[in-house]
C-alpha cells in the first residue's frame, strides 16, 4: 500500500529493490549449479543461461509491467518509460561503469577474437535492432516477435557451436571426478536447487510489481521523466547481479562467466525482456531512449570491440577508466539534456 509520504514510499522503493537484487542472485547461483549439472561450459553458461538469470529483474519488470498495462492497472506511457529506461540503463551500466569495476578487481581481462566475434558482434546488433524498431516511438508485437525470436535463433546457434567444441576438462571437471563447486551431486539435489530458484524467482516478481508501483508514483508527484529515474535508478539496481556474478567468477579464477554474463547479459535483456514485454501489451518509446540511450549505448558497445581488438582483447586498468569516463558523460548529459521523456 502506497502512502501520503513520498519519502516513505521511495524508502520502500529501495527495500523493494533490495529484495529483487538479493532474490535474483540467488537465483542466478542455483541456475549456474545447475548448468554445470548439464555439462556446459562457463563461457557458454554466461552469455545464455546465466545471463538469462541475470536478467530477471528486467525480464520480471517487464512481465510486471506488461501485464498492467494490458489490464490497464499501470499507465502505459509511464510503465513503457520506467521499464524501458531500467533495460537500456542496465546495458549501459554493465558495458561500461559494471566492466570496469571487474577489470580493477581482476587486474586484466581477456577476451578472445573469437569471442568477439561470436558475442560482442551480436550485442551492439541488438542494440541497433532496438533503436531500428523503436525509431517510430512504438514496439508493435511484431517488434516483440522479432526480437525474441532473434534471441531464440542466436541461442540455437550458440548450443550447437558449445556442442562441438566442450571438453570437461576445460571446465572444472577433474580427472579423479572432482566436480564444480556449486553443481548438485545427485538428480535430488539438482531437483532442490531448481526448486530454491523457483522460489527466488517468486521473491523477485513480488519485488518488481511493489518497485514498478512506487516509481510510477514517484514519477506521477514529481514530474520527473519516467525513463531517467528507470536509467538512473531500477538499471543500475538491476545489473547488481551481473556485477555480483562476475565478480564471483573472478574470485574463483574464471574469466569466462564474467565476460560471458556482462556481454550475454546486453543481449538477454533488450530481446528477452523488451520482445518479450512488446508481445503481451507493446510500447510506447520515450523519445531520449531513440535519441541518447540507445545511440549511446551502440556507440560505447562499438567503441569498446575496437579498443579490445586493436589491444589483442586485452582490457587493463587504462581501458577500465575510459569506460567510468564514458558512464560519467552518459549520466551527466542524460540528466541535463533528456530529463523529461
Amino acid at each position: 500500500m502506497l502512502t501520503q509520504n513520498l519519502w516513505i514510499n521511495a524508502m520502500g522503493g529501495v527495500i523493494a529493490i533490495a529484495l529483487l537484487v538479493i532474490s535474483a542472485d540467488i537465483a542466478v547461483r542455483k541456475l549456474t549449479g545447475l548448468a554445470s549439472y548439464f555439462r556446459l561450459s562457463t563461457t557458454f553458461m554466461g552469455v545464455t543461461i546465466v545471463s538469462l538469470a541475470t536478467s530477471i529483474p528486467e525480464i520480471v519488470a517487464h512481465f510486471t509491467a506488461s501485464v498492467g498495462i494490458l489490464t490497464g492497472s499501470l499507465d502505459r506511457q509511464i510503465g513503457s518509460a520506467i521499464v524501458l529506461g531500467s533495460n537500456i540503463g542496465s546495458d549501459v551500466v554493465q558495458q561500461t561503469l559494471i566492466m570496469a569495476i571487474v577489470v580493477f578487481i581482476a587486474g586484466t581481462l581477456h577476451f578472445r577474437r573469437y569471442f568477439l566475434a561470436k558475442s560482442m558482434i551480436p550485442m551492439i546488433g541488438t542494440t541497433l535492432m532496438c533503436l531500428v524498431l523503436g525509431w517510430d516511438r512504438h514496439y508493435s508485437r511484431l517488434d516483440g516477435l522479432i526480437l525474441f525470436g532473434a534471441f531464440l535463433g542466436y541461442l540455437y546457434y550458440l548450443y550447437v557451436d558449445e556442442r562441438k567444441h566442450y571438453r570437461e576438462e576445460d571446465h572444472g571437471f577433474s580427472e579423479d571426478g572432482e566436480k564444480p563447486a556449486g553443481m548438485p551431486g545427485s538428480r535430488r539435489e539438482a531437483l532442490r536447487d531448481g526448486a530454491i530458484a523457483i522460489g527466488a524467482l517468486v521473491v523477485t516478481v513480488v519485488s518488481a510489481m511493489v518497485a514498478l508501483r512506487i516509481t510510477e508514483d514517484i514519477v506521477v508527484r514529481t514530474g520527473i521523466g519516467g525513463s531517467l529515474i528507470g536509467v538512473l535508478t531500477l538499471g543500475v539496481a538491476s545489473a547488481l547481479p551481473e556485477l555480483i556474478t562476475a565478480v564471483s567468477g573472478i574470485r574463483n579464477g574464471d574469466h569466462g562467466i564474467p565476460l560471458g554474463t556482462l556481454v550475454g547479459s546486453n543481449i538477454t535483456n533488450p530481446l528477452v525482456a523488451i520482445g518479450g514485454g512488446a508481445l503481451i501489451s507493446t510500447y510506447w518509446v520515450p523519445g531520449p531512449l531513440v535519441l541518447w540511450d540507445l545511440p549511446w549505448e551502440a556507440i560505447t558497445g562499438a567503441m569498446l570491440w575496437v579498443y579490445l581488438w586493436l589491444n589483442k582483447g586485452r582490457l587493463g586498468k587504462g581501458g577500465a577508466f575510459y569506460l567510468i569516463g564514458l558512464y560519467i558523460a552518459y549520466v551527466v548529459l542524460r540528466t541535463v539534456f533528456f530529463a523529461v521523456d
